[in-house]
């Protein structure tokens, strides 16, 4: 029996399936830049009126009142910044310490690793109203009694610890944002640190490096690019958070220096008046709210994607 048709026909099998394969992921790869595209014509559009009424004023104004119609989104955009970065300066350290802590200290201890794994895995699926309920009755009292209230009474002259303690505030809301980006950070930053090949690990031993060394000078600088976009990942679950912020954070359309002071973010004000809108323009205007937390999240994320370009194009010419 002749093979060569058999081969012939197995070929043409393999070339078809893998043109179906190529069109199956390019149509995904298309149908996410479309949905992302609907997605920001959507809100352009239903938020025209607004964009019309105020134009860039929308951006810079400070007030927010829907009885004369009159909104600005800066106190929001500032509540979000601010809120994102608090948790970001809390969270990213204890975030790294646990993924080294896991990939680099705890696979010598075969319970510990995996245990304290699932466990900072599992923070990750309580419901974000369940941290905002601890927020709001553990948290928030805590906060002000045993952290806010000293450093007022000892640092109360600096601006960003002037106000009276409230325990519902921004510093509040950044904690517990901190508490909530933790094992997203620490979870990917840990398959990370766990991909760099141990041969990084061997050279610097084989020099005579401490554990710490080795961690510091081979296993971090090897892994940057990839714990950076974890970060961004964090960053990204902060700034779209709803729900605990919400429910910790005040909710006062101010902008104040002091850490101890309400604020409100884009988010908190989306969910609490959005089904409250009485008018044309005021339901423009949340839409535009919107548009806003849209723009924003984009801009981070074009923010952090040249910086890690950058990163590894500047790796590649040392090397």
């Amino acid at each position: 029996m002749n093979p060569e048709p058999l081969r012939a026909t197995k070929s043409a099998h393999r070339s078809r399936g893998d043109a179906l394969l190529k069109s199956a992921v390019a149509a995904a790869a298309a149908g996410i830049v479309i949905l992302l595209f609907f997605l920001g014509v959507e809100l352009v559009y239903n938020s025209r009126l607004s964009l019309v009424t105020y134009g860039f004023g929308f951006l810079v104004g400070t007030t927010w009142d829907p009885v004369h119609e009159v909104f600005g989104a800066l106190p929001f955009i500032f509540g979000t910044v601010l809120t994102s970065a608090l948790a970001l300066l809390i969270g990213l350290p204890v975030s790294l310490g646990v993924a080294i802590f896991l990939s680099e200290r705890a696979k010598e201890r075969r319970l510990i690793g995996p245990a304290l794994g699932s466990l900072v895995e599992l923070l990750a699926a309580v419901p974000s109203v369940i941290y905002g309920l601890w927020g709001l009755f553990f948290l928030a009292p805590a906060m002000k009694n045993y952290v806010e209230g000293p450093l007022h009474a000892y640092l109360g002259f600096l601006p960003i610890f002037g106000t009276t303690p409230i325990g519902t505030d921004v510093l509040t809301a950044g904690v517990i944002l901190a508490i909530m980006i933790i094992p997203t950070v620490s979870a990917v930053s840990r398959d990370i640190l766990n991909a760099v090949p141990n041969s990084q690990r061997e050279a610097m031993y084989s020099l005579g490096a401490t554990d710490w060394e080795v961690t510091r000078k081979a296993v971090l600088p090897y892994a940057r690019s990839g714990i950076f976009g974890a970060t961004i990942l964090g960053l990204g679950r902060a700034v779209g958070e709803t729900m605990a912020v919400t429910m910790v954070i005040g909710n006062a359309p101010t902008i104040s220096a002091s850490l101890f002071s309400e604020g409100y973010t884009l988010t908190a004000l989306i969910v609490n008046q959005f089904n409250e809108t009485t008018s044309p323009l005021y339901a423009s205007a949340m839409v535009e709210i919107g548009l806003v937390l849209f723009g924003l999240a984009l801009a981070i994320n074009l923010f952090a994607r040249t910086l890690i370009w950058r990163m590894t194009r500047a790796s590649r010419y040392r090397v």
